[in-house]
């Protein structure tokens, strides 16, 4: 059975309305991708905070840090799963797939990211973002410290903390829209179709 069909259960504003200096990334997702991912689509509604989402998802998933870009997608399917972000799940889950060659570990991140053979870093890596999503006000000094034992350091740990925000924050838009993950999503890197 397919998911529904839609980008978002609000008024989906036709691309015609693309402004051009957002038309470059599109096309470079079309090209990149074969697809242009929904959350931009759904994001398109407010062409300034387009903008600024994207300069913030770039930032924090492509720019250079000590996380490297399997990790940065790792807490984004493990703070998803808490919060039972559908839209995350499945396209973060793709891209762990993707990045990691391996098709389960996507899967048992989803699930219980408890289950995977993790290294000890990204373990810790993986219980603290889920501990700040869970519960952030029992964070303390002994969870960062747990951070820096596993060889983080403090650029880490912040980088790891504005990871682990900015998916609770966009798993609540994504939940408050009903915003849909394109379908490419569910067959990439399975070992099978794309």
């Amino acid at each position: 059975m397919p998911q529904p069909s839609h980008v978002m259960d609000l008024q989906e504003p036709s691309e015609d309305s693309l402004p051009e200096d957002l038309q470059p990334y599109f096309a470079k997702c079309r090209d990149k991708l074969g697809f242009v991912p929904n959350v931009l689509r759904a994001w398109l509604l407010r062409p300034e905070k387009l903008r600024n989402f994207i300069r913030l998802y770039d930032e924090l998933m492509l720019a250079p840090s000590g996380l490297s870009k399997l990790e940065r997608e790792m807490i984004a399917v493990a703070v998803s799963a808490s919060n039972r972000c559908y839209y995350c799940l499945v396209a973060h889950g793709a891209a762990v797939r993707k990045i990691s060659g391996d098709p389960q570990l996507g899967e048992m991140l989803a699930f219980n990211y408890r289950v995977a053979e993790l290294s000890d870093r990204q373990r810790a890596m993986l219980d603290f973002a889920v501990l700040l999503t869970e519960a952030p006000h029992e964070v303390t000094a002994d969870d960062r410290q747990a951070l820096r034992e596993e060889g983080f350091s403090e650029e880490d740990i912040f980088d790891i903390a504005e990871t682990a925000a900015f998916f609770n924050y966009t798993n609540r838009v994504a939940h408050a829209v009903d915003m849909m993950p394109n379908a490419e999503y569910h067959d990439l890197a399975r070992g099978r179709g794309a």
